[in-house]
């Protein structure tokens, strides 16, 4: 039965892609843009690009109001309670590393950072490396066999040592919503920060930072429909006041001589240099657009979607889905046919997805597997879509077996 999607017409990459025969299923790696987006960008070049924070001139201004406005949309977005906990970066990989470095001077030797083993490199290395320069105990907390944290030994791992625990909303392998009520709630308990990676999280569905109780939280403009080099960190008031200053220049400086200077707080004084200022009002537009769709009906078509995926692979011989994905990709191995391979016989046909460790290497060998093929969908796939996948899919299987 075709499953049309509704706002298929409003990326126009989509077409472009179809006409060169080309099926795009590869939107947790990154999504393609609405034309809403398109339009603000053109806009922003087209009518006079200034600089922000910094110029009384009337585009100088006008930029500086959009970005602004931007800010206020993305924590309208979050519901965070004031903009003023939103700060921009220039990916979710760039906010993490903000923490890791802005927090560094809270930890002693001996102390225990607390993450998972889904973890994509983003929100490992930073950790990783801090660990490394202060003499600090990384600890991982396994999985169950569903692919999510196992609470029960999460809960004892995460002790009176820990000062910081990061970790993923939804893994981009595994596709899995990790139980993050139980692990806030026992971190806060025992005195440490905790840091949300909803870098794949964000796209699904309306996600409340005040209700999730996280001290900080981010998450990448291109994963949810928005322009690349643009990311979001936010962070409750208190927990932003704890942060050192780990990138100087620009409109981050309060005052400034030869031998000293002090800094603005958050957030610009975590936004050193020109921020990426086409982007970030590219992102309020974006925003604007998923804000006028109607929620349920996106939410009903990503789940009815991801279910024909599901049941799709499940039909087929020798092929193994990692985990229990919960929503919009699935992973998966072929018995005794290579990813690399098969991802190759894919290609040929016009079906883009994603192969290889997806940047979770570590996860990927806790499986004993050397890679994977990641099929993952966003609001404009249709059933159709699916349909290609699965005639490229056998075809390709036929072939190499």
């Amino acid at each position: 039965m075709f499953q049309p999607s509704p706002w298929r017409a409003d990326f126009p990459a989509i077409a472009a892609l179809q006409r060169q025969h080309q099926t795009y299923l590869d939107s947790a790696a990154t999504t393609q843009k609405p034309q809403a987006l398109l339009d603000a960008l053109s806009h922003y070049y087209g009518h006079g690009a200034a600089n922000v924070h910094r110029a009384q001139h009337l585009p100088g201004a006008l930029a500086t109001q959009a970005f602004e406005t931007s800010r206020d949309k993305v924590a309208a977005w979050l519901n965070a309670a004031d903009s003023r906990q939103i700060v921009f970066t220039h990916g979710a990989t760039s906010a993490l590393n903000l923490l890791a470095y802005g927090l560094e001077h809270r930890f002693e030797t001996g102390d225990e950072m607390a993450i998972s083993a889904l973890e994509h490199h983003a929100n490992l290395l930073p950790w990783q490396q801090l660990a490394r320069r202060r003499g600090l105990r990384l600890v991982v907390l396994p999985l169950d066999e569903h692919g999510r944290i196992d609470l029960e030994q999460a809960l004892q791992l995460i002790g009176p040592r820990t000062r910081v625990l990061a970790v993923s909303q939804l893994s981009n392998v595994l596709g899995t919503w990790q139980p993050l009520p139980a692990l806030l709630a026992h971190a806060r308990a025992q005195g440490a920060l905790t840091v949300i990676d909803g870098a794949q999280g964000v796209v699904h569905g309306r996600h409340d930072v005040q209700q999730l109780g996280c001290d900080f939280y981010v998450f990448s403009s291109h994963k949810l429909y928005g322009p690349e080099g643009v990311g979001v960190l936010y962070g409750r008031t208190q927990a932003l006041e704890l942060l050192r200053h780990w990138q100087f220049g620009g409109e981050m400086v309060q005052l400034a001589d030869y031998q000293s200077a002090s800094f603005r707080p958050a957030p610009l004084g975590f936004e050193a240099g020109t921020p990426p200022i086409a982007g970030v009002i590219g992102l309020g537009a974006t925003l604007d657009y998923l804000a006028s769709l109607d929620s349920h009906a996106v939410e009903a078509h990503e789940a009815s979607l991801h279910q024909h995926l599901l049941r799709g692979l499940a039909d087929r011989d020798g092929v193994r889905v990692l985990g229990t994905p919960q929503t919009a990709l699935a992973s998966f191995v072929i018995e005794g046919v290579h990813n690399a391979d098969i991802a190759h016989m894919l290609t040929e046909q016009g079906i883009a997805v994603r192969a290889g460790h997806h940047c979770a290497m570590p996860l990927l060998k806790g499986l004993g597997l050397e890679g994977a093929i990641r099929v993952s969908l966003g609001l404009y796939n249709d059933s159709d879509d699916l349909q290609r996948f699965f005639d490229a899919l056998d075809q390709g299987l036929e072939l190499l077996r």
